[in-house]
């Protein structure tokens, strides 16, 4: 039997993304062993999960390396047939490189990837769709992070990736049955980066010219709770419930399931969109679709600035600051742009599929 390890110990979106893997591998080897390792806090995503045989938690915020150390040797005992390191910086690619598994394979942008026995590169924007040997993306799109990853795994599963997936149990599909009951929409307003957020004062507005007839739900983490708040307080529209910080990962996922139209931020909500299926609206404020991150639902819809600023990018990742302090890209986003996708018809403006 084979045994494989998938290491993803970076953000809560970067690991919903990596579950395609587990959806890939487990269809190319039905009787294998898939293990994943995560940190300290994403385990909770895994929860469940129907193709994994166990989930490895390191915990990168108490004794590092020293934890480090530990999973070190708890994976070499696992003698793992394959490890596949999704991650890019060194501490991985120590797990990696000394893992003792037959064959070791990792981006090339990781430092210590000279170690792997085989070394994938990592493309983002202009000549992505070149180093992965797919066919030229759609204007607004380009090679998708989840052809990045099955990059990893092409040469015995096949060039095709499989999507991202989340599987909430029964319990969590009980929990949120309640708020399910009525024809709903959710919003989940925050992201870690400020350049990444549609502003606090900008979703009020758009949330107070929502039509009466649907319930909102906000989400988030227990985190995001003085934003919410702050939403909450501010809309003069009924109807507005805050769930921030009452709700797990997959309780969300599951909500977000069956939800009209769900809105979010270039962030980890848009992923859990993503791997449920379910309709969402992104809103991208300095960040680009063509980045390779983008919504991969059916029905999907991209918002953002319909003019284009000489700053925009202003990175591949968000700021804790707009650089030139006017935030443009988000503040000149109109309700209206976020509006259509629950206005007019949904088939008119779905983004074309991969």
């Amino acid at each position: 039997m084979q045994k494989f390890l998938i290491i993803q110990t970076a953000f809560i979106g970067d690991v919903v993304l990596a579950t395609g893997l587990i959806e890939k591998l487990h269809a190319s080897f039905p009787g294998a062993s898939i293990d994943f390792l995560v940190r300290k806090g994403n385990e909770a995503l895994l929860i469940g999960h129907p193709y994994l045989r166990e989930v490895l938690v390191w915990n990168k915020k108490e004794h590092k390396f020293r934890n480090l150390w530990k999973m070190m040797r708890r994976i070499r005992r696992e003698k793992y047939d394959t490890v596949i390191n999704v991650q890019r910086f060194a501490a991985t690619g120590l797990l990696t490189a000394l893992s003792g598994a037959g064959q070791t394979i990792g981006f090339d942008k990781n430092p210590l990837s000279r170690f792997f026995t085989h070394r994938i590169p990592h493309v983002v924007g202009e000549g992505s769709a070149a180093a992965y040997g797919v066919a030229e993306a759609p204007s607004r799109e380009t090679v998708h992070e989840i052809v990045r990853n099955q990059a990893l795994i092409r040469a015995f599963t096949g060039p095709e990736p499989a999507k991202p997936r989340l599987y909430p149990t029964l319990q969590d599909a009980v929990r949120v049955g309640e708020f399910k009951r009525s024809a709903y929409l959710t919003i989940s307003p925050a992201s870690v980066w400020f350049t990444k957020q549609y502003p606090a004062d900008k979703w009020v507005s758009f949330i107070d010219k929502i039509p009466a007839h649907f319930t909102i739900y906000l989400l988030g983490a227990g985190s995001d709770k003085e934003l919410c708040e702050t939403i909450l307080d501010t809309a003069v529209r009924p109807g507005l419930t805050d769930l921030s910080g009452r709700l797990s990962f997959l309780q969300s996922a599951a909500l977000m399931k069956d939800a009209v139209m769900n809105y979010v931020n270039d962030s980890a909500p848009m992923h859990f969109a993503s791997a449920m299926n379910a309709p969402v609206t992104a809103v991208y404020c300095s960040t680009l679709p063509s980045f390779g991150f983008g919504p991969l639902s059916d029905q999907r819809f991209i918002v953002e600035i319909p003019e284009t600023l000489s700053c925009r990018p202003c990175g591949l990742h968000g700021r804790k600051a707009c650089p030139l302090g006017h935030f443009h890209c988000a503040r000149k986003i109109t309700e209206e742009q976020l509006l259509h996708p629950i206005l007019n018809d949904f088939n008119s403006f779905l983004l074309p599929s991969r």
